[in-house]
C-alpha cells in the first residue's frame, strides 16, 4: 500500500453508496485523480468540508483496490466556476500532470481558451467541425470538437464550452 501527500484542487465529487463519495481531484504532481471516502457523507464527516468542488486542499490518500483519500485540509478556494471544474473534470486525462493548467487555476484568471490549448485543443487554428467556419466559439465536451454559433445550438447546453478564440 502505497501512501500520497499532495495538493489537490477538488473538480468535482459524486455520491457513492449510502455515506461515501466520489472526488474528482486535480493535482500538480499527479495529475486528475479519482479516489473515494468512506464516510464522507455523513453530517459529522471532519472530510466533507475540506473536499468541495472549488476547494484546493492538502490531501492525503493510498492506493489500495483504487485511490482511497485518507486525509484533507483546506488551503484556499480557486476563482473559478462549478461548471467550468465539471466540464474540466470530463476533458482532463487520468494520471497526466499539467503543471500549465495547474498554474492557470490556481494563479491567474481561469479562461477556456488557454485551457483548451494546454489540454491539446487550438481554439485559434480550429474550424467548426460541421461547416468549417474559422475561429467557432464553441467547445462541445462530448465530441470534443469546435463549432460555430449554429452548430452549438443544437448541442446539449451542459457540454458546451463557450470560448473567445480570438484571445
Amino acid at each position: 500500500m502505497q501512501e500520497y501527500v499532495a495538493d489537490a484542487i477538488v473538480l468535482r465529487k459524486d455520491p457513492s453508496g449510502d455515506l461515501n463519495g466520489r472526488y474528482t481531484l486535480f493535482t500538480k504532481q499527479f495529475g486528475k485523480v479519482v479516489g473515494r471516502a468512506t464516510s464522507s457523507r455523513k453530517i459529522t464527516s471532519k472530510l466533507a468540508p475540506h473536499l468541495e468542488p472549488g476547494i484546493l486542499s492538502k490531501i492525503r490518500f493510498v492506493e489500495a483496490k483504487g485511490i482511497q483519500l485518507i486525509d484533507a485540509l483546506k488551503s484556499a478556494r480557486i476563482e473559478v466556476a462549478l461548471n467550468d471544474l465539471h466540464l474540466l473534470s470530463q476533458l482532463i486525462p487520468e494520471a497526466e500532470p499539467e503543471p500549465a493548467l495547474w498554474e492557470l487555476l490556481t494563479g491567474s484568471t481561469f479562461n477556456w481558451t488557454t485551457s483548451l490549448g494546454i489540454l491539446g485543443w487550438d481554439p485559434e487554428h480550429a474550424e467548426c467541425a460541421a461547416c468549417g467556419e474559422r475561429q467557432p466559439r464553441y467547445f462541445y465536451t462530448t465530441t470534443q470538437e469546435f463549432y460555430c454559433h449554429a452548430h452549438a445550438s443544437k448541442a446539449r447546453r451542459d457540454a458546451v464550452i463557450s470560448i473567445d478564440a480570438r484571445l
